[in-house]
């Protein structure tokens, strides 16, 4: 992999990654020239015991842009730059032009709950520059450089003293609320675990200091045992509907290995994680005519200075919105209580995955 990181005229930053040498006098365009004036701050939410972001300035982002202006192509159609630079890189990383998070944050208000800076980071990961395509249709080699990046990213941010979380994810269709069409994900680093994946980390690390093994870990080698939910299996990684999955077509991808986060992968398991995830975003837009909206969500160990012996890599797809009446709105039992009714069964979503045919390439 070869990363090169240029500066952009707002100071945001912009690392590209390529499989061959980048030439050495790119220069890192932006629709903006000033430098950013955002601020942002968090707010305890003492009845749920967490932290909520506040960033106002996020109104004034793009939304829904007309179908000729792409702020992640290279040009507008006038010719002026936009964020990203006409050459051959394969990956882009750059700071999101309205942060939620950001380094610089600064003078929370004073109110009757704690407050603090939103301290942190929010960049976007372009996958590819081709715009007519999806994560799911890019070759393996794409993919396993893709893992690279985000492996990178986790390793840069998780060393910056004001992140303890690298959260990658995706937003993929306008039913999620996506204003690019460029293919495209984000990576949030919170200067705090958030709710969900540290109650997963909690129940891990129950599990592991009782039985001196991961969860997960003996979770899958039971899956793998019964073979009923399994959509792929690799000798390094797999993909399956979880026993327990909430949503339909809910789907995970791991490593085989316990491997903590994507810095932590092999170069075979990364290889092998790419198969796996190819294979579910293929069996995904294999389902219907047309691309499944979904949420794309890594887990994986904090960046909090703390020993994890209990993480254990794994992405999360949940489906976006019902279509033809399969797939279920979130109420007032999932989103007020946090308790889900599954009205199918996470067999039966298997079965359906199970029985699309795809071709890695």
């Amino acid at each position: 992999m070869h990363k090169q990181r240029l500066v952009k005229p707002d100071g945001r930053s912009l690392i590209l990654y390529s499989r061959t040498p980048l030439a050495g006098d790119l220069v890192a365009p932006s629709p903006n020239t000033s430098p950013l004036s955002a601020n942002a701050h968090l707010r305890w939410h003492p009845l749920r015991g967490e932290w909520v972001a506040y960033a106002s300035h996020r109104q004034h982002r793009t939304f829904l842009p007309p179908a000729q202006y792409n702020p992640l192509a290279e040009t507008k159609d006038d010719g002026h730059p936009t964020e990203l630079p006409a050459a051959a890189w394969d990956v882009a990383v750059f700071e999101n032009l309205f942060p939620t998070l950001l380094e610089t944050a600064h003078d929370p208000p004073d109110l009757i709950v704690p407050a603090r800076p939103a301290g942190g980071a929010c960049e976007v990961v372009v996958f590819t520059r081709d715009s007519e395509t999806t994560l799911g249709k890019l070759p393996l080699w794409h993919l396993d450089l893709l893992f690279e990046a985000w492996a990178d990213r986790y390793a840069e941010l998780g060393a910056r003293a004001d992140v303890e979380y690298v959260f990658a994810f995706e937003n993929r269709g306008v039913e999620v609320g996506v204003t690019l069409p460029h293919p495209h994900g984000q990576i949030y680093a919170y200067p705090f675990v958030p709710p969900v994946p540290a109650r997963e980390l909690h129940q891990q690390g129950e599990y592991h200091a009782a039985h001196g093994r991961g969860l997960l870990e003996d979770l899958f080698a039971q899956e793998i045992r019964e073979n009923r939910r399994l959509l792929y299996l690799g000798s390094h990684a797999l993909a399956l509907v979880p026993v327990c999955a909430r949503y339909s077509y809910e789907v995970w991808v791991a490593p085989l290995r316990p491997a903590a986060s994507a810095a932590d992968l092999s170069c075979d398991e990364r290889r092998d994680m790419a198969k796996a995830l190819k294979t579910v975003l293929l069996k995904f837009d294999g389902l219907w005519d047309r691309p499944f909206p979904y949420i794309m969500v890594f887990h994986q160990a904090p960046t909090d200075g703390q020993p994890h012996p209990e993480a254990h890599l794994h992405i999360e797809f949940y489906p976006a919105y019902r279509m033809r009446d399969r797939l279920k709105y979130l109420a007032g039992s999932e989103i007020g209580a946090g308790v889900f009714t599954a009205d199918t069964l996470p067999e039966e979503k298997a079965a359906e995955l199970q029985a699309i045919e795809v071709d890695l390439g």
